[in-house]
């Protein structure tokens, strides 16, 4: 069975675009997935480098709208919100869905510091994410 999961957070511009990017390069053929934002922004040059020092190129990627999903009528059975508790009640529920799931991650467009200490902050988060990503694999394929 093939299960598709949306990540969302608020802009789409780094913490639903690493995890969606994580779940493509290793869920495999088991999942479909994608990544919207409540007000899609553009992607942060942060999360496009912490991701090329994991050897995935997220640059040539867009931000998309939750909204859009919604109307367009597409279904996922898992929604993952990687943003604040807030953020992820402002959600819409699509048809089909099995459960909504949120993790908080920081958001890195709001590190302050030198670049290389946002990058630092960034990779964290990166970090985070990757974890929590194989632990959702591995969850969604001891149960099917």
């Amino acid at each position: 069975m093939i299960t598709k999961v949306l990540f969302l957070c608020v802009h789409n511009s780094a913490r639903s675009q690493m995890a969606e990017a994580y779940l493509k390069k290793f869920g495999g053929d088991d999942f479909i997935t994608d990544s919207a934002g409540l007000e899609p922004g553009t992607l942060n040059p942060l999360a496009i480098e912490v991701m090329k020092e994991e050897g995935i190129n997220i640059s040539m990627n867009t931000t998309h709208g939750v909204f859009d999903y919604f109307k367009q009528g597409k279904i996922f059975q898992y929604v993952v919100t990687v943003c604040d508790k807030e953020a992820s009640d402002r959600c819409p529920i699509f048809p089909g869905m099995n459960e909504k799931i949120n993790w908080s991650f920081p958001d890195p467009s709001k590190f302050t510091g030198t670049h290389e200490e946002k990058l630092e902050q960034t990779r964290k988060v990166r970090d985070q994410i990757r974890q929590a990503v194989l632990e959702f694999i591995e969850k969604i394929k001891s149960e099917n």
